[in-house]
């Protein structure tokens, strides 16, 4: 039950519920005294408690999240990638009574946003909900330095400071899969990936490395900066029988260049995909892997930021969520 819910039962505005629930009118405007009894009413039939959080934001500060995204296009299409974490950023902020700015101003520079220009907004919301695959380091640097309120969505390394987050616990769903592949009979693995840079792509190596690490198998991997045909020529040369993509339109086009070549997957290779499409691609074949729990990580990020705003107590301002394991289709024991 929100406020938004007694409001609708009750045919007032939100803001006219909050007033009532706070004991106050607000300056020149008067609450009838029928009107407030019906949302008191409404509220006691209910059972409606007010949430801390969002009672101590009331007290605090304007109730405005500012979103900012690094993607050179902010993800307003129900097919981006990005589009699920928004979902549970406008949720998870419904909830506690706040809106949300989405800062669409900032210059693309390179082909990426900068949050600090000469005209940015960043202090017109309370704090920021920050997404995108890389985060500029400076920028961070420079967030931590000057105290704004915000939370990554992503892990993201110290930067002069912790850095709050919410991310995807890619390092532990990496290992789980790369241990299903190996209980299935795979002893040569692959993965394809970069592999570093972004923290979401060192934390998936550093779990395929540990497992195999574990097992006593070698690390192979292969960069992604060759086409799908050569790279799998060079996985069948190394008698590769399976590979982690890192990127899941990878994995659609190195099955596309084995049905090509008359191989079937996963027969002749298995393929297993560490997460959800991030580019455009078919989705025809089930990839074996896992899902990120990409709504969850919104809505979590909005719960870390307001607690962070309203000084709560016992506030984890940094989370890894496990990822949702995947049996897909593409995982066979090898051919001998």
């Amino acid at each position: 039950m929100t406020q938004q819910d007694i409001a609708r039962m009750t045919g007032v505005s939100q803001a006219t519920v909050s007033l009532v629930l706070n004991g106050r009118d607000d300056g020149s405007v008067r609450i009838a005294p029928e009107t407030r009894e019906r949302v008191l009413l409404a509220i006691r039939d209910t059972g409606y408690v007010a949430d801390p959080v969002a009672r101590r934001l009331a007290a605090r500060h304007n109730r405005i999240l500012g979103v900012f995204t690094y993607e050179p296009v902010f993800p307003a299409g129900t097919g981006d990638f990005y589009h699920p974490f928004l979902v549970g950023i406008e949720e998870s902020a419904e909830r506690l009574g706040c809106d949300l700015l989405l800062l669409t101003s900032a210059p693309v520079t390179d082909g990426r946003r900068r949050i600090f220009h000469d005209d940015n907004r960043l202090r017109l919301a309370d704090g920021c909900v920050l997404l995108g695959r890389s985060l500029d380091r400076d920028e961070l640097g420079r967030l931590v330095a000057e105290g704004h309120p915000f939370v990554s969505v992503g892990r993201r390394d110290d930067a002069g400071g912790p850095v709050p987050y919410v991310g995807a616990d890619y390092t532990t769903a990496t290992a789980d899969v790369v241990r299903r592949t190996l209980d299935a009979g795979h002893t040569r693995l692959a993965y394809l990936g970069q592999g570093a840079g972004p923290e979401s792509h060192a934390d998936r190596f550093a779990g395929y490395r540990t497992a195999l690490d574990a097992a006593g198998l070698p690390t192979r991997h292969e960069p992604t900066d060759r086409s799908p045909a050569d790279l799998l020529d060079a996985l069948l040369t190394a008698g590769v029988t399976a590979v982690m993509v890192e990127e899941y339109a990878d994995g659609v086009a190195l099955a596309a260049v084995a049905a090509e070549r008359g191989l079937t997957v996963p027969a002749d290779l298995s393929i297993l995909a560490l997460g959800d499409p991030t580019r455009p691609t078919t989705r025809d074949l089930e990839f074996t892997g896992f899902r990120i729990p990409r709504r969850e990580m919104g809505w979590q990020a909005v719960e870390v930021l307001t607690g962070l705003l309203a000084a709560m107590p016992g506030t984890a301002t940094q989370r890894l969520l496990p990822c949702q394991p995947v049996d897909g289709v593409t995982l066979l024991p090898p051919r001998h």
